[in-house]
């Protein structure tokens, strides 16, 4: 055991590790072969969806020590999507680091990863595979369906909704303050097919969580039950030394890129995916996601893309039953945290609810996977999810209304001056890793509200930053290169025609390249970035790579190893 280097043998430090972590518990805890689990806990008051994690560590410790190891809590920094400025997506990376250098640090053989809130399970997986002991998710699972007025209210795609039918006119301030009190119904993550519940599926098919558990609600016993089994098994995967670079290839990369679509996952899966990746040493790119997903059928009939919310998806089958649907696309080698193939699970599973899981052949959509998008505004690619759009604007061409920052955006938008239609194009800029920092989930832009009182509900947008994955409409998102980095987008003007075709999976502004090439970025957006001079944020912008890449930290990519450090006494 890789514990043993701390806990082994008579001499001075030894002594001293032993000593210390005794507290009560019996010799046999520090058995040169019994594993010491580190189970890595994004449990917070300020992350609410993270909230009952320490009630499923409980869970998790039961069952480690039901199997014959010795479990520890570890504390991680928890990055709540809702609350923290300017947002989660700059801390991810951090977390990642903080996981990986605690798991190194201290004497342990395994890791279970707790998260449930967006950056939790991505930054944890990202740290445990730059380890590479044996680990194994527990996702957090997400609430129970939010009513409001007898009908479904799905968290984040009920605020956008709303908020834009009180601009039109067509809501209450009253029915809309009363909605709130209506949208949180219990513990748990985002219960529309938001990051949160993107990341947990996505988890499953990478093979990092026990096949069946992703999406049990929080509220539900059986997701306790799940903490268990998944504490029991990380003490078999260390004896097994089963690995996160066993589980996690290449393949199972395809199955997570496969399952995206299938489910109508998040556009933020695809900065996550190829971070995960990179830590790995694993070549995926961009166009992979295109290549492998982008004809995927749609078969989850959830909000933003759809209807129903996560406790209906559980309920009708889960991800078994949507993968057995998807099963001729998968990769049959990839394996699950379990030692066996990911399909053999998928043998089997029911659809209960046709309503909520569609079958392959009479899909909700017929291609909803992410597209990637190229041309002059966008060399390194952008990212668009058709699921959430509007059909008629997939292919579309329209005057440029730039924005140079969000403050600027805010101030001008509902301006009844603004020179805006309903064939405009709104262009956000400034808003990518670089920029912001940390890519911000500003891109879904309100639409004017001169618009909405006309009955327009969607305009073409685009931005380098980012888009919850509870939002819907017509966003191009993750523009690369950035605007921060001189990059095409911000060198558009306003009234510049924007052309947008998403079947043949481009994005130009319709000037000349020697005319983009002459002209300069914009110094309004270039005064509005970030540019800090010390900690974290500094430390960041310095070093963190374009959307293309995943958004990591440069000198983060791949691993370190799980070595044991030198001798601290």
């Amino acid at each position: 055991m890789r514990s043993a280097d701390w806990y082994g043998g008579n001499s001075r430090d030894s002594y001293i590790h032993r000593a210390w972590m005794r507290r009560g518990n019996p010799d046999s805890a520090f058995n040169a072969t019994r594993p010491q689990i580190a189970i890595i806990n994004t449990a917070s008051d300020l992350a609410p969806c993270n909230m009952h994690l320490d009630e499923v560590a409980q869970s998790v410790k039961n069952g480690i020590w039901e199997a014959g190891g010795v479990p520890h809590n570890l504390p991680m920094v928890s990055l709540g999507e809702t609350n923290v400025r300017p947002t989660a997506m700059l801390w991810r990376n951090m977390v990642a680091m903080a996981t990986e250098e605690m798991i190194r640090a201290n004497p342990v053989d395994g890791v279970v990863l707790l998260g449930g809130c967006d950056k939790t399970i991505p930054a944890l997986l990202m740290g445990a595979a730059s380890v590479n002991l044996p680990a194994i998710v527990v996702p957090g699972g997400p609430m129970l369906n939010g009513t409001f007025k007898g009908e479904r209210l799905g968290c984040g795609t009920g605020v956008w909704k709303f908020s834009e039918e009180v601009r039109a006119g067509k809501m209450s301030q009253e029915e809309f303050n009363n909605s709130e009190k209506s949208m949180i119904r219990s513990k748990g993550h985002c219960n529309t097919m938001g990051t949160a519940s993107t990341m947990g599926s996505l988890a499953e098919a990478l093979g990092m969580v026990l096949p069946g558990v992703a999406g049990t609600p929080a509220p539900d016993s059986r997701l306790l039950q799940a903490a268990h089994a998944s504490g029991a098994r990380i003490v078999d995967m260390i004896a097994e030394d089963l690995k996160p670079s066993d589980i996690m290839t290449t393949g199972a990369f395809t199955n997570a890129i496969v399952a995206l679509g299938a489910i109508g996952g998040s556009t933020n899966a695809v900065v996550h995916l190829l971070a995960i990746a990179g830590r790995l040493g694993i070549k995926l790119t961009l166009d992979d996601f295109d290549r492998i997903g982008s004809r995927i059928p749609l078969l989850v009939n959830l909000q933003p893309a759809g209807e129903f919310l996560m406790e209906d998806l559980f309920r009708a089958g889960g991800l078994s039953a949507v993968m057995n649907e998807v099963d001729k696309y998968l990769d049959r080698s990839a394996i699950t945290v379990t030692g066996k193939p990911y399909v053999e699970y998928l043998k089997g599973a029911e659809i209960y609810d046709s309503n909520v899981i569609k079958t392959h052949d009479a899909p909700l959509q017929p291609e909803a996977g992410i597209a990637v998008l190229r041309g002059n505004i966008a060399p390194d690619g952008a990212v668009i999810k058709p699921a959430a759009a509007s059909k008629s604007l997939l292919v579309h061409t329209g005057k440029a209304v730039i924005f140079e920052s969000v403050e600027d955006f805010h101030a001008r938008i509902d301006d009844p001056n603004l020179d805006v239609d309903e064939n405009s194009v709104l262009v956000l800029r400034g808003c990518g890793p670089k920029g912001y920092p940390g890519m911000p989930e500003v891109s879904n832009m309100a639409i004017p509200k001169k618009l909405l009182e006309k009955g327009v509900t969607d305009l073409v947008r685009i931005c380098d930053g980012r888009m919850s994955g509870t939002a819907f409409g017509t966003v191009v998102l993750h523009v690369s290169p950035e605007g921060a980095l001189g990059g095409p987008l911000a060198k558009l003007l306003n009234g510049d025609l924007i052309e947008l075709n998403v079947p043949a999976r481009t994005l130009n502004v319709k000037i000349s390249d020697a005319e983009l090439a002459a002209r300069q970025p914009s110094a309004a957006m270039t005064k509005a970035l970030a540019s800090p001079d010390r900690g974290w944020e500094h430390l960041y912008i310095e070093h963190v790579e374009q959307a293309h890449l995943g958004a990591d930290l440069d000198f983060l990519r791949g691993a370190s190893g799980s070595q044991t450090p030198r001798e601290s006494h």
